[in-house]
């Protein structure tokens, strides 16, 4: 069987991709949530263990709001790309602390 197939060319007939036009995949776990004001709490499981997520947070508020809640779970966590992250599962805390300050609270995810 001699099937001889083209590996590499620099003659340039290939089409070149346009630039821009591909878009990366969602990563997994953060799809795109409306941003309505509710601030939706979900879980997540990690390598290492349970995640608790926390979305829909305004920017100014994710590294006040993160304090507040690693010091009232007594756990450690962190603040990235718009989105609050606790180690542990702490959905219930979480949301009954948003709920005192009058806020709207989803629960998200299983």
């Amino acid at each position: 069987m001699d099937e001889r197939r083209l590996v590499y060319s620099t003659d340039g007939d290939l089409p070149l991709p346009v630039p821009g036009r591909a878009k990366a995949p969602p990563r997994p776990g953060h799809a795109q949530l409306p941003d309505d004001g509710i601030i939706r709490v979900g879980r997540e499981r990690r390598r290492a263990g349970v995640v608790t997520i926390v979305h829909g947070l305004p920017a100014s508020e994710l590294t006040e709001a993160g304090k507040a809640l690693r010091r009232s779970c007594g756990t450690g966590g962190t603040a990235k790309g718009g989105v609050l992250e606790l180690q542990g599962d702490h959905r219930d805390r979480v949301a009954a602390h948003f709920e005192t300050q009058g806020r709207r609270v989803k629960r998200i995810g299983g």
